[in-house]
């Protein structure tokens, strides 16, 4: 199952409500708060890659307060 990761800048002073409006989306599995370029980092599983783009365009950049994002995607290894 495809898995991705997608950093995300926020315009300023809007970190805590972009933080918890991602925490409310039943298909982010994580968000982290980051000190640096980023200020959040999100952890999504979707059924295929598209499904993922879909997801960060849909779910996350349409998020008043999200000024820029980066997805890194990968998956699973199995043993």
């Amino acid at each position: 199952m495809p898995i991705g990761f997608v950093l995300i800048k926020t315009a300023y002073e809007h970190e805590h409500k972009v933080y918890n409006k991602l925490l409310k989306n039943p298909v982010i599995i994580e968000v982290c708060p980051l000190f640096g370029e980023y200020d959040l980092i999100v952890k999504i599983e979707a059924e295929d890659f598209e499904k993922i783009g879909e997801i960060v365009i849909d779910k996350i950049k349409s998020i008043k307060g999200v000024v820029d994002t980066r997805t890194l995607t990968g998956t699973k290894l199995k043993l």
